[in-house]
């Protein structure tokens, strides 16, 4: 089959099912309708969801130096950074202060990251984003600290700190009676190397997540996004999503924020060159600067990788390689399947997971305009006071986040051997990522929550077919 003719096939089913006027199969009496069930998750970006390696192959649209461009971006992605100066000089520069030691260690075969189970625990990938009130209502990076916790460090610069969780069970019960207990984790910086980090200071937990359909999402028109933002509920649905405007990196100009747990972050690139800076301590043309603070005098006089320490090609080259990731093509689509998507619609869940978007034109030639099913807005909501963090990031207040695309959510427990989601992995199970959910999406939660034990177990079959 001809690179053509996939994007054809993918791109034609994928647009039917999103015209919202085929119905896959009847449920209860219920209609369900196709764009919740549809299988090419990610258009012509789709592959085999059934793989143990399905979060890291590459687009089937690639053409042969597509391929070849791919794998040289892995290369960057999963191998170990080391400290300067060494013999592999486009590999080395690692830190001061790091977090990892290569993408992968928190992306893991490309997928999602847990929080630690102990203080010793080697799995990486939770970090804490740390700020103070700036005097103006908003925030900025610890004067000690900066604005993420270090807790790795080359020889001779002290790590910043540790993380320490501590937790707060909250017990609840089902509609029918049936009882769940929720653990609230509560973050502090434990054996602190630069001083005392004060009351004021603001802690922001955030885990790695699967990188899978990142190229799709930036392909999305930002006026499309900016479309369906209602800040002022003027809908009246309950439901007031808003953009994030933050800084472009290169450009200096604001744009719609697309990444990160509170979309943060504008554009793919500037994800990369963000990871490479803050979680490896590799610098660049974006990011020229250390996150060395003035009392960090050991970390401002390290040796370097040179100015800076990536150039602007291994960005772009890894920003290809999490472009042109493939999305896990749907699994397993039953009648319980069926029934899940059926309360997944009734509970209003569609309200901010938005199952279609629509790309436009992209730079890479393997995005080609179709529908996808992400099953996110991008945009920012108020999710209640038990997840929030209190920490604006850009327009983002201490209670918003942005919504996680679901794409792929059914592979993280068979790839990376878990079943924790949310932004700091505290929900144990889909389940509790559901219980969890306050706010805007408080009336589908209490749906969730007050509904049978069997609808309650087919939406969470919806999830975990995706």
């Amino acid at each position: 089959m001809t690179r053509r003719t996939i994007v054809a096939l993918a791109t034609g089913i994928a647009t039917a099912a999103a015209a919202g006027t085929l119905i896959v199969g009847r449920d209860g009496g219920t209609d369900v309708p196709a764009e919740l069930l549809v299988s090419a998750s990610g258009g012509a970006l789709t592959t085999d969801g059934r793989t143990k390696d399905a979060f890291g192959r590459s687009a089937p649209t690639l053409d042969r130096n597509g391929r070849r461009r791919f794998e040289i971006g892995n290369s960057f992605f999963t191998q170990n950074w080391v400290t300067a100066p060494a013999s592999t000089s486009d590999r080395d520069g690692l830190g001061p202060f790091f977090n990892a030691q290569s993408c992968a260690s928190c992306h893991v075969r490309d997928g999602r990251a847990q929080p630690p189970t102990s203080p010793s625990d080697p799995q990486r990938g939770l970090l804490l984003r740390l700020s103070v009130p700036n005097g103006a209502g908003g925030e900025k990076d610890h004067p000690a600290y900066g604005g993420q916790l270090h807790d790795r460090s080359i020889l001779g610069v002290p790590a910043e700190g540790q993380i320490a969780i501590t937790t707060t069970p909250i017990i609840g019960e089902y509609g029918d009676g049936t009882p769940f207990t929720l653990s609230r984790p509560r973050y502090r910086i434990a054996d602190p190397a630069y001083g005392p980090a004060g009351r004021n200071i603001k802690i922001s937990p955030r885990i790695a997540q699967q990188v899978v359909g990142m190229g799709l999402l930036e392909a999305i028109p930002a006026a499309r996004i900016t479309a369906a933002a209602d800040p002022d509920d003027v809908n009246d649905d309950g439901i007031s999503g808003r953009v994030n405007r933050v800084t472009d990196m290169r450009t200096g100009k604001r744009v719609l924020g697309r990444f990160g747990w509170k979309a943060n972050v504008g554009s793919v690139d500037d994800q990369v060159a963000s990871a490479f800076r803050g979680d490896i301590g590799i610098t660049s043309s974006r990011a020229p600067e250390q996150p060395c603070t003035t009392s960090q005098s050991a970390c401002r006089h390290a040796r370097s990788g040179g100015a800076p320490e990536v150039d602007d090609q291994i960005i772009a080259t890894v920003g290809f390689y999490v472009s042109t990731l493939a999305v896990p093509g749907r699994r397993a689509i039953d009648d319980h399947v069926r029934r899940g998507a059926r309360v997944f619609a009734e509970a209003g869940c569609g309200g901010c997971h938005t199952p279609a978007q629509h790309t436009g034109e992209a730079e890479n030639p393997a995005i080609s305009p179709q529908t996808i099913y992400p099953f996110s807005d991008l945009l920012v909501h108020d999710m209640g006071s038990f997840l929030a963090d209190g920490r604006a990031d850009g327009q983002a207040s201490g209670t918003e986040w942005r919504t996680p695309p679901l794409w792929g959510i059914g592979n993280i427990e068979p790839i990376n051997g878990h079943t924790r989601f949310l932004h700091d992995g505290r929900a144990r199970d889909l389940s509790e990522a559901v219980l969890w959910h306050a706010g805007e999406a408080q009336n589908s939660r209490e749906v969730f929550r007050l509904a049978p034990a069997d609808d309650r177990a087919a939406l969470i079959a919806f999830l975990r077919s995706m």
